[in-house]
């Protein structure tokens, strides 16, 4: 009678070709899908800062022409007075132009290249805000 002898099976180790190839395509995969959606996430944090910024000059001019009658023609004067943040908000730079002493337009531009395809933001005294494209609230980039 002879004696069975039972092999044991070898136990694998390591990991094949084909199996390294399929995890190196779906970390590509999910790549592809993630990397965009942060990148977009970023500008429209990065947007959010300005637009912020713009309601701030704002206000701030609003306090003051209801102070002293008029809007302030120097933007270090009301950001030492009234709270307007300090210049560049973020990845952009934040100016006004006044029509005359009652009325202003401010406006955020963007000065980095990762930012320069979103283009300026404005806004007004009657508080109406618009893109670079002319685009009034609540379409364009002031609703993003």
């Amino acid at each position: 009678m002879g004696i069975l002898k039972i092999q044991r099976m070898k136990s694998k180790t390591g990991i094949t070709l084909i199996e390294l190839l399929i995890v190196i395509v779906i970390v590509g995969i999910l790549a592809a899908i993630a990397i965009p959606m942060y990148t977009g996430y970023m500008q429209r944090a990065r947007r959010a800062d300005a637009k912020t910024a713009l309601e701030q000059v704002r206000a701030a001019q609003e306090m003051r022409r209801a102070e002293r009658g008029s809007y302030e023609t120097d933007l270090a004067a009301l950001r030492t007075t009234w709270g307007v943040p300090a210049d560049p908000v973020g990845d952009y730079n934040i100016g006004f132009t006044l029509a005359n002493r009652n009325s202003f337009t401010a406006e955020a531009a963007p000065f980095t290249t990762r930012q320069g395809s979103d283009g300026s933001l404005f806004i007004n005294y009657l508080g109406q805000k618009w893109d670079k494209d002319n685009k009034y609230y609540p379409q364009g980039r002031w609703a993003k």
